[in-house]
Order: structure tokens, then C-alpha cells, then sequence
């Protein structure tokens, strides 16, 4: 019998942030704390940028899009949020959205996998992504157990289950 298989992928539906940062901005115009502070949230190139005039209120633009991807399935993991800085007048936070997993994450993910998963699972890293085999389908389900248990600094999915 050939070996079982699935991939160990970290990726986010562009068109879900992209809706989830349109519900942030559509809330970011209409609440009243947010009136006459320059609060505004959009893309700007790859990156989120959101911007208002005190550090507290870009915070809380930022809480509003973090509560928009969470209803929309995003986890948290997905996003790289830099700190708050001053720019002029206003102060900015950009954040990345995280796709792929880094060479250092799927090593420690790879890592995880050859100490706790059962002994006939193999992690194989393949560019962002791993590729987990095993002769048992049963082996494989209790090791998406474990890494969906595990605290990893990625958001992972499963795909290509055969």
C-alpha cells in the first residue's frame, strides 16, 4: 500500500482580508470615537496602513480590523503587526498578512512532528510548505491533532489529504 500524505500550508484568502479590512474601514467612518481623529485603515501595497492622530486611537483602529478577520476565519497568527510610530502629525502601524511558512517555523514544526507525532510520520520540508507521509491514515490524523493542539507561531491548514 503507498504511503498517505497531506500538506502543512500557512495561507490567508486575500479576498477575505481584503473584505475584512473593508468592514474595518466602513466601521472605522461610522463610530462616533473615531469622528475628526484622522482614523482611516487601507492597503498600501502588500501591507495594511492604518492611520489616526494619537497612538490609542490607531490602536483601536487596529482592534477593530483584528475582531473583522477573526469573524472572517483569519487567524491572528496570519498577521504581522509592527509597533505604532510617528509620522508628522499622525501616528501608523503597518501590518503584513503572513503567507507560506518560513524555512525556521517549518523546522521547528518538522521538529515537533519527529518528537511527538507517532514514529511512522514523516515531515518533509518543501519550499513553504511541508509535506507529512505516513503508511498509517490513522498516524496522520492524531499528527494534524497535534499541530492543530500545538502553540505555533504560524497559522497552519491542512490540504491535499490523499
Amino acid at each position: 500500500m503507498a504511503d498517505s500524505s497531506f500538506d502543512v500550508v500557512s495561507k490567508v484568502d486575500k479576498m477575505e482580508a481584503d473584505n475584512a479590512l473593508n468592514q474595518a474601514r466602513k466601521e472605522v467612518d461610522q463610530r462616533y470615537d473615531f469622528k475628526g481623529v484622522g482614523a482611516s485603515i487601507e492597503w498600501s501595497g502588500e501591507k495594511v496602513m492604518m492611520k489616526a492622530n494619537t497612538e490609542e486611537r490607531v490602536k483601536a483602529v487596529l482592534e477593530v480590523f483584528e475582531s473583522k478577520l477573526i469573524k472572517r476565519g483569519i487567524s491572528l497568527r496570519s498577521l504581522d503587526t509592527g509597533e505604532p510610530y510617528a509620522s508628522g502629525k499622525e501616528f501608523r502601524i503597518e501590518a503584513g498578512i503572513k503567507n507560506g511558512i518560513e524555512q525556521d517555523d517549518a523546522k521547528k514544526i518538522s521538529k515537533l512532528i519527529r518528537d511527538e507525532a507517532p514514529k511512522t510520520v514523516k515531515a518533509q520540508i518543501q519550499g513553504d510548505e511541508l509535506r507529512v507521509s505516513s503508511k498509517s491514515r490513522d498516524d496522520l490524523q492524531t499528527t494534524m491533532a497535534l499541530l492543530k493542539n500545538a502553540d505555533l507561531d504560524v497559522a497552519v491548514q491542512f490540504v491535499n489529504f490523499r
